[in-house]
């Protein structure tokens, strides 16, 4: 759980918590979104396609967001916010005790309340479907942002890795000027080339998935490598 105040000193803003691509599981999940909350770095989570009883458990564990893959329509999008958002923006079920809270006790109105008005809800814009439907997506109410999954449009548009393709380029474009429009906002991942996140960004993206561990770890590691094979 120490990735979650190390991510912090390093200057991140939120700590993505995969358990839709990884063998992590839920307790694991809740533990460092707990060290995240003390550390000040956001613990948002990522669950397989319309688990919505696992995001739900996350989220009364330590999650302040939670990141839906495959959603490609409207329709899902409501239910997905209506599963998160406690009444009367959704129907989550309350639970008590809270750690976003310090576990101090609030008043079910309270706790609600607050809990809503944290809660970041983001899905994943991974197919031309779902391209297509941004803009109705975006119009949800309690839909906060959409991401796109570069790797997997691009994967679904038959360019593997072919982020700046013309297609991809346009559904940057589709996507941010439809968060624009509903207040929301657009996010990117998948997408390591600064150049590339930096073109994006001035498009209208405003939250970035800067990477992976592994990717941070194997990075650091081969560089410290090069060094040291460099001086014997």
């Amino acid at each position: 759980v120490d990735i979650a105040p190390a991510m912090k000193a390093c200057g991140y803003d939120w700590l993505f918590i995969d358990l839709e691509h990884n063998s992590m599981d839920l307790d694991m999940a809740v533990q460092i979104s707990v060290a995240a909350l003390a550390a000040g770095i956001a613990p948002i989570v990522r669950v397989p396609a319309r688990q919505y009883w696992m995001a739900t458990r996350v989220l009364d564990g330590g999650a302040i967001g939670i990141v839906m893959p495959h959603v490609d329509t409207p329709e899902e999008a409501r239910d997905i916010a209506a599963a998160l958002r406690y009444p009367p923006q959704g129907h989550r079920s309350v639970a008590g005790g809270l750690p976003h809270f310090n576990y101090v006790p609030m008043s079910i109105a309270e706790t609600c309340a607050a809990m809503n008005e944290a809660l970041l809800v983001t899905v994943l814009i991974e197919t031309p479907r779902a391209v297509e439907n941004a803009a109705a997506i975006a119009a949800v109410p309690g839909i906060d942002c959409l991401l796109i999954g570069t790797n997997d449009l691009a994967m679904e548009h038959g360019v593997p890795g072919g982020f700046s393709d013309e297609r991809i380029v346009a559904a940057y474009r589709t996507v941010t000027d439809a968060c624009r429009a509903n207040g929301k906002w657009a996010g990117l991942g998948g997408i390591n080339d600064e150049a590339l996140i930096r073109r994006y960004v001035e498009m209208g993206v405003r939250m970035v998935l800067g990477g992976s561990d592994l990717g941070f770890l194997m990075s650091a590691a081969s560089e410290r490598a090069k060094a040291l094979r460099g001086l014997v």
